[in-house]
């Protein structure tokens, strides 16, 4: 991997070394402040444009059409709400997405199966141990967007979420996020209600570069990936990781995301 990974600035391979712990200390601290860390050219460029051409051709004929109207939550109802409160206003996104089982031989998955990397996640994350998903279609997926196309506003079902950029659009194609909209014990309906209607001033952006690694609290934090301009489509790798193995979608969810079950 060390033609692959910038492990010279980034020391996965060396977890007994003071590089790795303070690689480590950082991402904590980031992850305390701002629910996120990148790690900026963690895939030396030309391999994350190679991971790019790798997958376009499987991108451009194979991938999955992911088109709905849904609310932030992703769920038809919420119980406490009347139907037409704030919180539930619909939102549009489409997207293409390819499956595990479409990457298989794939750059992209030997990175997300890299044990260093899973070690330095679990570290950071503060697990004793993570385990990549035995799902074969949802333990690593490759998304893209296209002129128009848009991630919109939602919450993330796990803990974490982990995305490697392997091509940034020519325009758009923004993360924009809002930082613990809500809380375990405190869904904030009234606070989800004004990100949605664009009357929350503590709405952050952030441009992600080709070989950035991302990882963000996404159950609580609110985001989207604005609407992309130009001919280049915005790419990027979902890695799930979690904290027992044999982890799987039920049929009913993987033919919600990806059209088709196994």
């Amino acid at each position: 991997m060390h033609t692959v990974i910038n492990l010279q600035r980034y020391p996965l391979d060396r977890p007994d070394s003071e590089e790795w712990t303070a690689l480590v200390n950082h991402a904590k601290a980031e992850l305390a402040r701002n629910g996120m860390f990148s790690l900026e050219g963690f895939i030396l460029a030309d391999h994350a444009a190679l991971a790019a051409r790798q997958i376009q051709p499987t991108m451009d004929g194979q991938s999955h059409t992911h088109k709905r109207s849904h609310n932030i939550y992703f769920k038809p109802d919420i119980p406490e709400l009347a139907a037409d409160h704030p919180a539930l206003h619909k939102v549009e996104t489409v997207s293409h997405t390819l499956c595990a089982d479409q990457l298989a031989d794939s750059l992209v998955t030997t990175i997300y199966e890299y044990p260093p990397l899973v070690d330095f996640l679990s570290a950071v994350m503060e697990k004793p141990a993570l385990y990549v998903m035995a799902d074969p279609l949802a333990k690593v997926n490759v998304m893209s967007y296209r002129e128009g196309e848009t991630l919109n506003w939602h919450f993330d079902r796990s803990e974490f979420t982990t995305t490697l950029m392997l091509q940034a659009p020519d325009a758009g194609g923004e993360f924009e996020y809002r930082s613990d909209l809500r809380t375990a014990d405190n869904p904030n309906y009234e606070g989800v209600a004004e990100l949605l209607q664009g009357r929350d001033p503590n709405v952050q952006k952030l441009r992600l570069s080709a070989g950035t690694l991302n990882v963000f609290r996404g159950k609580n934090t609110a985001h989207r990936v604005t609407p992309v301009r130009g001919q280049r489509e915005r790419m990027v790798a979902v890695f799930s990781y979690y904290e027992k193995p044999g982890v799987m979608f039920t049929p009913e969810e993987q033919l919600g995301f990806y059209g088709r079950a196994v």
